[in-house]
């Protein structure tokens, strides 16, 4: 997070810290503190359960998911290690965690942002490859681990200036942290870099995954593919919606939670007489929430809008007395090689139907070769980052199809 966040309510590094005039009432702290501990609660347990799911069922390791692996890490990791120390010191304007994490303070937040942000840019890529050009190749699970690396290594080199220049200050009756900048009167170094922040891992990443997006949307809802509507083809075309649809929702409200945050630390350089307002500590908390905040929706979101993330969420807590898993629910849970089990079962099933039509009416012979042409076209246009997948997507919808709505 930009503007050193853990300089909490003063968000000025000027003579008015001396005084600790952001002081309220205990009630109030009682509030928020229930408020912060909402966000890392649901975020840590839900971030980790989505984690499970990809990393534990093999049928779930694709190309977005990894990379929902690495946004699950990056807000897990800054729910656990930085909201409630950012709660305390913007209640308190007192830091008690030592020099230490006061620089991994205000380091590491920055770089699980960019993290984050990052590897929603790069799901959007992927989509727009996979929609818009699926002829180019497409990332292999080699390749996405080494643009996650590649991510974090960008991240960790934008947040080093801010790491680097925090420091502890001892002022009278307590200590406060934050970012001493090299002197300069036009406070140059700080400007550009708040800017950079605000550019890099906002701006720049959201005109990317808005025009992926664009094209996508364009692509699947306003417009059809001459000549062919058969129902495995709509399938295909629903799933890439519905996959698009929920990492619109996930980006839109990652963009909403940070906007104002964004705004909050820059505006300082142009108003830095309301920051010397009591009622700026306010501001800044709900400002600070709303921003936390947005490491929590997403397995939220994930739950309601995906069909299997809500199965391994129900499977992650089916000893709560009202969640329930079904049979036919652990059965769409199942690795990709139990599932190319029952798909050459399947299969073989479908051979020998065929082959006894055949045996039964030679007439058929032209009909049934070319139902078998097109279920071969079908397979390859699925669009799927995985193999596996090509494989098992015809015995997949059939699972799919005995699940419960």
């Amino acid at each position: 997070m930009e503007g050193t966040p853990s300089n909490g309510s003063n968000a000025s590094t000027n003579a008015s810290l001396d005084e600790n005039q952001f002081v309220q009432p205990g009630w109030q702290v009682a509030l928020w503190a229930v408020a912060y501990a909402l966000i890392v609660l649901v975020s840590v347990v839900g971030n980790l359960v989505v984690m499970w799911i990809i990393l534990a069922h093999k049928r779930m390791r694709t190309v977005t998911n990894y990379f929902l692996v690495n946004l699950a890490f990056a807000e897990a990791s800054m729910a656990a290690f930085n909201t409630l120390v950012n709660f305390t010191y913007a209640v308190h304007s007192v830091w008690y965690y030592g020099l230490f994490y006061c620089r991994f303070q205000n380091f590491f937040p920055v770089a699980a942002v960019f993290s984050s942000i990052y590897s929603m840019t790069a799901i959007a890529v992927d989509r727009y490859m996979a929609i818009i050009r699926p002829l180019q190749p497409r990332l292999s699970a080699s390749a996405t681990k080494v643009v996650i690396c590649v991510i974090w290594f960008l991240a960790l080199l934008l947040s080093f200036p801010q790491g680097y220049y925090a420091t502890t200050a001892e002022l009278p009756g307590r200590v406060v942290c934050l970012v001493d900048w090299p002197e300069n009167t036009t406070q140059t170094y700080q400007i550009t870099y708040h800017f950079c922040v605000t550019v890099l891992s906002y701006v720049l990443p959201l005109l990317v995954i808005g025009y992926a997006y664009t094209m996508v949307g364009i692509t699947l809802w306003a417009s059809e593919i001459p000549g062919d509507t058969s129902d495995r083809y709509q399938e295909q075309v629903s799933a890439k919606r519905k996959v698009v649809k929920m990492m619109i929702i996930v980006v839109c409200t990652f963009a909403i939670c940070w906007l104002p945050f964004h705004i909050y630390f820059l505006l300082q350089h142009f108003k830095a007489e309301w920051y010397q307002e009591k009622y700026i500590q306010q501001v800044y908390l709900a400002i600070l929430w709303l921003a936390m905040s947005s490491t929590m929706y997403n397995p939220i979101i994930y739950c309601c809008l995906n069909d299997r993330f809500r199965i391994g969420f129900k499977h992650a807590f089916r000893w709560c007395p009202f969640i329930r898993a079904s049979k036919y629910e652990g059965l769409e849970m199942k690795s990709a090689r139990y599932l190319q089990t029952q798909s050459s079962m399947y299969k073989v099933s479908r051979m020998e139907t065929t082959v006894s039509s055949i045996a039964g009416n030679p007439e058929e012979e032209l009909d049934a070769s070319s139902k078998t042409k097109r279920l071969s076209v079908d397979l390859a246009s699925n669009g799927s980052s995985r193999s596996d997948s090509k494989t098992v997507s015809e015995s997949l919808s059939y699972y799919s199809n005995t699940l419960p709505p």
